[in-house]
């Protein structure tokens, strides 16, 4: 019995001493837990990123100063970021778009639900917005690898401006904690957080949309473009249910493959099938682009016979429609469609501009049955920017002559805008 209980009490004294050594070991690695973390905070402003070749890669592109566009008002940095995609033997259908710093985070989503290639502008106004997208480029570049496979990206800047890599990153040391692709995507949403559209904080900026398209769209070469803003979504699959479309690419008459435009409340989810953007319609929480700012600016498309065509598996032409004003669709078309009309900056008939000229030039507009886009959130008349009527007066009447400039360019066309 005495022997028994020395036993127990050997055991237990044992079992004390382990609790000890187990949390003598745990309070250690606690503590140095938190003395990493200090050092990491105190290292941190000085740890460069990783480079993997992309400080050497975006070096030259940086060093060569750019391109002045043709105006001479704008100094155009192609290939920040550059994709292997356009080297590719078979044609494939390039998503264009354009943005300044605040709406870049955007490009996640569309790379997602793209998964091909993707061609973006991006506008820095003021050198402090050079700066800090040169910085955000190079972080994109090292850190999402998988974006990076798949995006082609333009710095466009004013001409008496020149992007510089980030050296010692002292005016944006913040940018070295980043520590993977997501840190750098919600960086990038915070920086737009709050923002207008066109709304530039550098005063005298214009944004310059159609530059920027045609910065953008060059970069596709060979390929089918698809320009939007970059706030919209495309459907899932529409880039590999268009490369599968019987006769896309049939000689004659020249056509665009018109993909119905609709946007959706903020709070709800992007839907990635016809079927599911139609129950979303159904109970008004989805509706058809501009439709409380322009109705008329999308009605060609005809919504409701496009929402009860029968649902098909496969994408195919529904049904063609003629332009009228002010009708500006958004399409997949050759990169060989009229380029846009750089001389229309903020907002007002930048698009319309060039879906004139397609009418003028001879183009058929053919819809698409299951494609199509969806704008993040309802367009309403009080999120603009204070300018955006004046914006618009000055570019309806830079419009005029841009029409009349029309006929001189397609003398022999019976078609007018």
């Amino acid at each position: 019995m005495t022997c028994s209980c020395f036993q127990a009490l050997i055991v237990a004294l044992g079992l004390v001493a382990g609790l000890q050594l187990l949390y003598l070991a745990l309070l250690s690695g606690l503590h140095g837990q938190e003395q990493r973390s200090r050092h990491a905070q105190l290292f941190q402003a000085q740890r460069p990123l990783p480079s993997h070749g992309q400080k050497q890669r975006l070096k030259p592109v940086l060093a060569s100063g750019g391109t002045l566009d043709i105006s001479g008002q704008y100094r155009i940095y192609r290939d920040m970021l550059r994709a292997s995609w356009d080297g590719r033997d078979r044609q494939d259908v390039v998503l264009v778009t354009h943005t300044s710093l605040g709406n870049l985070h955007h490009a996640q989503q569309l790379v997602e639900r793209w998964r091909g290639p993707v061609s973006v502008a991006l506008f820095a106004p003021g050198l402090d917005d050079v700066r800090l997208a040169t910085a955000m480029v190079y972080a994109l570049a090292v850190l999402c690898a998988p974006v990076r496979q798949l995006l082609r990206l333009h710095l466009v800047c004013h001409a008496d401006q020149m992007a510089a890599f980030p050296e010692q990153e002292r005016e944006d040391g913040e940018f070295s904690r980043l520590q993977a692709c997501g840190d750098v995507f919600a960086k990038l949403a915070q920086l737009g957080a709050g923002q207008r559209n066109y709304a530039m904080d550098t005063a005298n900026a214009s944004y310059p949309n159609n530059l920027l398209r045609n910065v953008a769209r060059e970069a596709a070469g060979g390929h089918w473009v698809l320009v939007v803003d970059m706030d919209m979504v495309p459907s899932e699959g529409l880039r590999e249910d268009f490369l599968a479309l019987p006769k896309a690419t049939d000689e004659g008459t020249p056509r665009v493959f018109v993909v119905p435009a609709f946007e959706i409340r903020h709070t709800r989810r992007i839907p990635a099938t016809k079927a599911e953007l139609v129950q979303l319609y159904q109970v008004g929480e989805i509706r058809p682009f501009y439709e409380e700012l322009c109705p008329r600016c999308q009605a060609p498309t005809n919504f409701s016979h496009w929402l009860n065509l029968p649902m098909g598996s496969s994408l195919r032409v529904a049904y063609e429609v003629e332009w009228r004003d002010p009708w500006e669709p958004f399409y997949v078309g050759a990169n060989s469609v009229p380029p846009y009309d750089e001389h229309f900056k903020q907002y007002g008939f930048n698009r319309i501009s060039q879906a004139c000229e397609l009418h003028i030039a001879g183009y058929r507009f053919a819809v698409l049955s299951n494609a199509f886009l969806v704008h993040k959130g309802f367009k309403v008349a009080g999120e603009f920017h204070a300018q955006k009527d004046a914006e618009n007066q000055r570019n309806k009447i830079l419009f005029r002559q841009f029409k009349h400039e029309l006929k001189s360019k397609y003398p022999d066309s019976p078609r007018r805008c």
